[in-house]
């Protein structure tokens, strides 16, 4: 297994922080590199491995969270059933099969689901399902607990405002173990919408070593 000395982010400049092979994708270089605020972002078509920590990264603040008239009828009028940690392994499928506007692929290559998946059976990252009166799974997120903060990673739907539900359901998990916000990684326009917010990466790593220092247990 070849382990990989991350740099400290806070001393990088650009987004990428380091580059190695594909074959240093595995759970314990993960572990390591998602506790210092970084995450892989393969490029499917190059044998590399960018590392990111993002100068500017989207977190969303519980107490900024804002829900939209919509989603709020939505979610009174919902008869969805949701889970977590039931399918991690169809959630990260599904989360790399569902085309997304103004994309070719997916980055969630073979290697990431394989490593992903290993990771959660190590018990660091974790899906929320969410599930139709028929038990078919119709939408849900996956991500790393980043030691006491999540770090969201994708998520998929298949029927209108389960993904946001999904997401819904984790805050309200997620603040019922003390957690006050999560990281988004990136800013999008549904995030946006729900009240994510770009900060530095300074701010950001520093908010992150401070909530580690918490020693949540988000699961």
């Amino acid at each position: 297994m070849k382990i990989i000395e991350f740099p400290d982010p806070d001393f990088c400049s650009g987004d990428i922080v380091c580059i190695t092979e594909r074959d240093c994708l595995n759970s314990e270089n993960l572990i390591r590199a998602y506790k210092k605020g970084i995450f892989p972002w393969p490029i499917s078509e190059y044998r590399f491995l960018p590392w990111f920590c993002p100068e500017f990264r989207a977190i969303l603040e519980f107490d900024e969270l804002h829900i939209p008239r919509s989603l709020r009828k939505a979610a009174k009028k919902s008869r969805f059933t949701f889970t977590i940690d039931r399918a991690f392994y169809q959630v990260i499928n599904c989360c790399a099969q569902v085309k997304r506007k103004g994309q070719r692929g997916t980055w969630i290559i073979k290697e990431i689901i394989e490593s992903y998946t290993e990771l959660h059976h190590l018990g660091y990252a974790h899906s929320v399902e969410v599930w139709d009166e028929n038990q078919m799974l119709v939408g849900g997120l996956y991500g790393v607990d980043a030691g006491g903060v999540f770090s969201g990673e994708s998520m998929f739907h298949y029927v209108t405002h389960a993904s946001k539900l999904a997401l819904l359901f984790l805050i309200d998990h997620l603040k019922s173990r003390g957690a006050t916000w999560i990281d988004t990684q990136m800013l999008t326009p549904h995030l946006e919408i729900l009240g994510a917010k770009e900060i530095s990466r300074s701010e950001f790593l520093k908010k992150l070593k401070n909530t580690q220092k918490l020693n949540l247990k988000l699961f």
